[in-house]
């Protein structure tokens, strides 16, 4: 569904991203990891057509992005920190982003599942972060999208909330759904993640399966495996593992290419 093809970005002096080739494979769910100041953010912000690469490809369902981002309508997005005018009330936050796409099928299931019904006329500026949170991830299912983008989705949440929420991207994925989730809870990640995608200092430095990832490191779990490529990310790149998914792009429920 979502590939990206020679990506290059930089700020001023700073360069953010370099050369980034990555096909995200459809109805897996691929953890992007990476430390600190690597370029997770503004690679999302790049497939959430938030920031423009300088250089480069972004590929939907193999053609080009189209400049009026039409492609978002298959998008869920669960930004870190979503930020909602703090006078609206959790009802009028959910009719405001519902007339974005009127007629599309709902699913309120979250809505339910964190109890939000008794939050709906509460101005967002009185909401704990937790519930804020809730309702960001609420959002980000509502619309059934094709393509969930999870930037630290159980940020701020109880382990009650965390479980439903980790839940429900198992489902997504089940269902044939994309998902591409960025957290450092790598705990988190190994319970959901079929994929990885490592940068370091605005490189892809290992693309693969957790599978392979782990044969490759020769460590059991996904932390310690994390930790091995920051390791050696630093004394040189790493090549992508021979099983990474190919730089092409597939429409879900349709066979994977040669």
């Amino acid at each position: 569904m979502i590939a990206l093809a020679g990506i290059r970005k930089r700020f001023g002096a700073l360069q953010v991203l370099t050369d980034i080739s990555l096909a995200v494979r459809p109805g897996a769910v691929t953890a992007l990891v990476g430390p600190n100041a690597s370029g997770k953010t503004t690679l999302l912000k790049i497939v959430l057509g938030l920031t423009r690469p300088d250089a480069g490809a972004l590929l939907v369902n193999g053609e080009p992005a189209d400049a009026a981002g039409d492609y978002r309508r298959a998008l869920g997005y669960m930004p870190q920190a979503a930020r909602f005018p703090d006078n609206l009330r959790v009802r009028d936050v959910l009719a405001l982003v519902s007339a974005l796409r009127p007629g599309t099928a709902r699913d309120e299931e979250l809505i339910g599942a964190f109890a939000l019904q008794r939050e709906m006329d509460k101005p967002v500026g009185t909401l704990s972060g937790g519930t804020r949170q809730k309702l960001n991830a609420a959002i980000a299912f509502l619309f059934r999208p094709a393509l969930l983008i999870l930037d630290e989705p159980t940020a701020g949440l109880d382990p009650v909330a965390s479980g439903v929420l980790k839940e429900k991207i198992r489902r997504a994925r089940a269902e044939g759904r994309t998902v591409v989730v960025s957290s450092h809870i790598l705990a988190e990640l190994e319970e959901l993640a079929d994929d990885v995608a490592f940068l370091c200092d605005g490189s892809l430095r290992f693309a693969g399966t957790v599978a392979a990832l782990l044969a490759r490191t020769g460590e059991t779990r996904l932390e310690p495996a994390i930790a091995a490529l920051m390791r050696s990310a630093r004394g040189g790149a790493l090549a992508p593992a021979a099983d990474a998914p190919p730089a092409a792009v597939w429409l879900p429920g349709e066979p994977e290419a040669a």
